[in-house]
């Protein structure tokens, strides 16, 4: 399948390591895929759904000690531990590698290695880059199939010279949960996984990839990686605007962008297309603009919650071809369920783990975390530019929280550096849903907390020089917050569909049709500016209330902001102390 010296000598070196009995190159047709999918039916790895209902769909479940991300376990390992920064595990690489290699010694014996290359971004762009995944693991085979472009086109992108790759090692091992380790080794474009067979620490193209080692090669040749979302926002003209978002878990990611607007806004000829919903990776085009492309080609999104009410367009990706983790399985007809996806729950049903469930004993049927993948194409509101080799061009960077009473519902950053600033602060309040505390303000810097593959300090300096390198050709930066609570601690904006108003109102501020207020954080609308035609209750006054600015709330809010900012010493940059002494001042006023 390939030529290529150093993808060549990189497997043998890995084989020689893992001594696995067989070798398998994922070429990618469908004749070898649907081979793999019959022997995981075969072995029981996987379940056939209800052709009919679900036609090409696929049931997992992972072993019960491995449902999620491992955060605890997940490391950043630079040569020198500050390039990893105070917000990531570190080890230094040389321990590390012999740490690995001692789980991953013979731990392919009498298995099935994969060889399994991938490409992150359409195939011919100029942003799209490759990985070599090697997996014991026909659910990783079957997952980044729908996740990425798989197969030999990839290696052709790669071509028979190049040694622009990433190298990720991954065996389920013996799926210890103590010797469970998901590693980065960002100088060495490497990624190592062992013990694990649950999807974030399993399909290294995803996270692993796409976000920590992305973002420090994209720091080192001047583009970005982002946990953000891509939406191409489309008026009655037929004129079509995107933007790029990033939010924290539980923000509505997803639904934001798969957003079906009001009614109102469809008659009158408003339409929104999904490029990506979760990664975006951002370059300067010839025009100097900022262009993004989505590095996935499917969705990895979480099932409980997901319905014909709260996302109709994630709902309908996933009726074919979409492989189902740690749901419901109704056995009555041969389907999946999850919690919040209708209230009629199966009767006659094994829950996530595979034990007999019937609803009534409280317990929950999906775990809470369970997924579906989903390919992009599925999507009844992909966007026609999905596969556009040079991405699209972002007019706008919308950052976001939940914040029950400081943030308003939306303001514009002053600019650039204070956008930045706007991004490095974000956060959002426990809910019930998290062990703990409810209300705890717990900072996530551009939702990248988690998958920033270098020091944060030095991740901002680099947003400050992208910022320049753009000049007056950069994106607006706004600030959204759809969670504003009333003293009962009921959300007062609708959300959902009904956040289109507040987009239009962004959009018509990035392209000069709109006027803005200036507060003490940044620029505001008129509250006349947000249109609330059809929205009953919520009024301008409303809106008006929504967009109030708390001095005192946002003085403590200061007070969190330099707490957190001390974590990072001499890194942290001098135009971000500067914004925060600037905030200071406003407040004071």
């Amino acid at each position: 399948m390939t030529n290529n010296k150093n993808v060549l000598n990189w497997i043998e070196e890995m084989k020689a390591l893992v001594k696995p009995d067989k070798v398998v190159w994922i070429d990618g047709s469908e004749a070898q895929l649907k081979e793999l999918r019959d022997q995981a039916l075969a072995t029981g790895e996987m379940e056939a759904l209800n052709p009919e209902k679900l036609p090409g769909c696929l049931l997992h479940r992972t072993a019960i000690n491995d449902v999620a991300r491992v955060e605890g376990r997940t490391f950043i390992c630079s040569r020198r531990k500050e390039d990893a920064g105070p917000t990531n595990n570190w080890e230094d690489p040389q321990v590390m590698y012999a740490k690995l290699r001692t789980l991953f010694d013979g731990a392919m014996q009498g298995r099935t290695m994969y060889i399994l290359p991938y490409c992150m971004g359409p195939i011919g762009s100029p942003f799209s880059k490759v990985g070599v995944e090697l997996t014991d693991s026909i659910y990783v085979v079957l997952n980044m199939d729908i996740m990425t472009r798989m197969g030999q086109q990839a290696f052709d992108q790669l071509g028979d010279t190049s040694n622009d790759f990433v190298r990720g090692l991954h065996s389920k091992a013996k799926m210890e949960e103590e010797n469970r380790y998901i590693v980065q080794f960002p100088e060495d474009n490497t990624i190592w996984s062992v013990n694990s067979g649950y999807g974030g620490n399993v399909l290294l193209g995803k996270k692993c990839f796409a976000l920590r080692i992305a973002s420090y090669q994209a720091k080192n040749v001047g583009w970005m990686a982002e946990h953000m979302l891509i939406l191409g926002l489309e008026n009655p003209k037929g004129e079509i605007k995107y933007v790029c978002a990033a939010f924290p878990s539980a923000c509505g990611k997803t639904n934001l962008a798969m957003l079906i607007p009001p009614k109102k806004f469809q008659d009158a000829g408003y339409k929104v297309w999904t490029v990506g919903d979760d990664i975006a990776w951002l370059r300067v085009g010839p025009d100097g603009r900022l262009w993004a492309i989505n590095p996935e080609n499917g969705f990895f999104g979480v099932a409980p919650g997901t319905n014909m009410k709260s996302n109709p367009n994630a709902l309908i990706s996933t009726q074919k071809n979409t492989i189902f983790t740690n749901v419901v399985h109704n056995l009555d007809d041969n389907t999946v369920w999850w919690e919040g996806l209708d209230k009629n729950p199966p009767k006659n049903a094994l829950n996530w783990k595979g034990e007999k469930w019937d609803c009534t004993d409280g317990s929950k049927g999906a775990h809470p975390n369970s997924r579906f993948t989903a390919p992009a194409v599925n999507c009844p509101c992909i966007s026609s530019e999905f596969n556009n080799p040079n991405g699209v061009p972002i007019s706008a960077i919308i950052f976001g929280g939940r914040r029950a009473k400081t943030a308003p519902l939306v303001y514009q950053a002053r600019d650039w550096k204070h956008g930045v600033f706007v991004g490095s602060t974000m956060a959002s309040e426990t809910t019930a849903a998290a062990a703990g505390a409810v209300g705890v303000v717990r900072r996530d810097p551009m939702a990248m907390l988690p998958f920033c593959g270098y020091n944060m300090g030095d991740y901002w300096a680099h947003w400050l020089e992208m910022g320049e390198k753009l000049g007056d050709k950069a994106p607006k930066i706004f600030n959204v917050n759809w969670f504003r609570t009333d003293d009962e601690g009921h959300f007062i904006w609708p959300g959902f569909g009904d956040n289109m108003r507040v987009l239009n109102w962004i959009i018509d501020r990035c392209e000069g049709r709109a006027e803005a207020v200036e507060t003490p954080i940044g620029y505001e609308p008129k509250p006349e500016d947000i249109d609330v035609e059809g929205l009953g209750d919520v009024t301008t006054d409303t809106v008006k209330d929504l967009l109030t600015v708390d001095k005192a709330l946002w003085k403590e809010e200061v007070k969190g902001i330099k707490e957190f900012y001390a974590k990072f010493g001499d890194k942290l940059p001098q135009e971000l102390r500067d914004q925060l002494n600037t905030l200071k001042a406003n407040l004071a006023k």
